[in-house]
């Protein structure tokens, strides 16, 4: 008689592998792993019962991050199996190579047997290099914004929302927007009360779309109209050129006067203010934590020159740069995971001063 044979294991219904970039992001992993690992079992046991995932591994060393802390991986590349989603993390910007010949072989093999792919951060960056993204709408970060323009002039990312899922790619901009991505399959795949599930126990409120803006540079009062948000992030991403309030509006698709009483209403401030005011916070940035010229940073903030910089620095924070430099000497530079500025303000204003911007 023969021997009964054993049932198979199920499937999971998603079925997650990690590429991770050498000094790669770890919030942006981690915020992700975290979902499906809450979303994996029906109690807070951690189990991965509905899904499950591995770090996928070339030679199975420890990987570092980018804050030094070290992943070790799990599977090796050639016993790894079917997968949902493969998922690379990319981390610092840098022209060392971020994935070894033999997981970029992996990758492009999988792209090409129809696996979907997500690009977390700069992972997106990876997937570029690679031809993996040609056709497809990519998001990036808005503080990568500009570096990802430099290294693939001829694309333009999107850098005014959380992620964006196109057909079988998926990019997000990284930090707790990696969470919210991971929260929208668990939600496709194994259900909606799952994510949230999630996202609560993370501490996350809402489960928000991949439409919703990024938050960008902070700003002491904290735009909360997604159509203020966007401008403001088209900002933060022109602030060498600034371009004029007509063209800002053109490209979110209102007029000038719209986007006028949506900053108004929202900030209590005029866009040509704001937009002032994000120039003036990044020049006093690089003023404390750089040792470029005045003049360097004149024209890197969108101002003529050094005297126009100093007439505006005067007129509106009632210092000169080389007062600023002295006063802020030896202070600590602050930022945040993904580059955003601790600290960064903008002064409340009258509505009757909300038109007066810095020439």
């Amino acid at each position: 008689m023969a021997a009964p044979v054993s049932p198979s294991p199920l499937r999971k219904r998603l079925q997650v592998g990690f590429i991770l970039a050498d000094r790669f992001t770890l919030s942006a992993f981690a915020n992700f792993v975290d979902v499906l690992r809450l979303a994996a079992d029906d109690a807070d046991k951690s189990r991965p019962i509905l899904c499950e995932w591995s770090v996928l591994s070339d030679d199975m060393a420890p990987i570092r991050s980018s804050c030094g802390v070290r992943v070790q991986p799990d599977t090796r590349l050639r016993h790894a199996g079917r997968f949902d989603y493969l998922v690379v993390v990319g981390g610092l910007i840098g022209d060392d190579v971020a994935l070894d010949a033999g997981m970029m072989e992996y990758l492009l093999a999988a792209a090409g047997s129809g696996t979907a792919l997500v690009g977390l951060c700069t992972g997106v960056f990876i997937l570029q290099q690679a031809g993996l993204l040609k056709g497809y709408r990519a998001c990036v970060s808005w503080f990568h914004h500009q570096d990802f323009i430099d290294r693939f002039e001829d694309e333009t990312p999107v850098a005014d929302q959380i992620f964006v899922v196109d057909r079988d790619r998926l990019t997000c901009s990284g930090g707790q927007g990696a969470a919210h991505l991971a929260a929208h399959l668990v939600q496709r795949h194994i259900g909606k009360s799952a994510a949230i599930k999630s996202l609560n126990i993370m501490m996350i409120e809402d489960a928000l779309s991949g439409e919703r803006p990024q938050p960008g540079q902070l700003l002491a009062q904290r735009a909360s109209d997604p159509l203020v948000k966007r401008a403001v992030l088209k900002m933060q991403q022109n602030i060498e050129v600034p371009k004029p309030i007509e063209d800002i509006a053109r490209e979110l698709g209102v007029g000038r006067r719209t986007l006028e009483r949506h900053f108004l209403s929202d900030l209590r401030q005029s866009p040509l203010r704001i937009y002032a005011e994000l120039r003036i916070e990044r020049a006093l940035l690089r003023l404390r934590s750089t040792a470029d010229s005045t003049t360097e940073i004149a024209l890197a903030c969108g101002f003529c020159d050094a005297p126009h910089l100093t007439r505006v620095l005067k007129a509106e924070r009632g210092i000169t740069p080389a007062q600023y430099r002295r006063l802020h000497a030896g202070s600590a530079f602050m930022e945040g995971d993904n580059g955003q500025v601790a600290g960064a303000g903008i002064k409340e204003r009258r509505p009757d001063e909300a038109a007066q911007a810095p020439s």
